[in-house]
């Protein structure tokens, strides 16, 4: 069980553990629903992206998800996931030839989103370790 008992107000365990402030579950699904969906990036690799975090970042909830998927890597994503290793490891001390090697890859408004989607990705996961949100099997 979860930390708190959940609201009355979201459509997942996670939603409703935010909808005791329905402003914030409200704003928060919709920056979530924007960053997961095909942008600059590929939801696709995204999904990979929020497997690697997941693994590293304490929310039993997300890491129930799956592993990321080699097999699913092209080298953009391979690329995308191996910075968000990187940013596991070194949070916001990453190294200005980290970047040099994403420029590679990625234009500007791509690494403008893999940041903002690692950024509140690892935001979601923390809040679900520190709720200790479990899934909704083993709840």
């Amino acid at each position: 069980m979860a930390r708190i008992v959940e609201s009355n107000f979201g459509e997942t365990p996670f939603q409703r553990l935010l909808g005791h402030n329905k402003d914030i579950m409200e704003g928060w699904s919709q920056l979530g629903n924007v960053l997961e969906k095909d942008g600059k990036l590929t939801a696709k690799l995204k999904e990979q992206v929020r497997r690697t975090l997941a693994q590293s970042n304490g929310c039993e909830y997300c890491k129930a998800k799956g592993k990321p998927d080699p097999a699913q890597f092209d080298e953009k994503t391979s690329v995308a996931v191996g910075f968000a290793e990187v940013f596991l490891y070194q949070k916001g001390e990453i190294a200005d030839s980290t970047f040099n090697v994403l420029r590679e890859y990625f234009n500007e408004e791509e690494i403008s989103e893999l940041c903002a989607f690692i950024s509140f990705t690892t935001a979601s996961q923390y809040f679900g370790a520190m709720m200790k949100l479990k899934p909704e099997n083993k709840q």
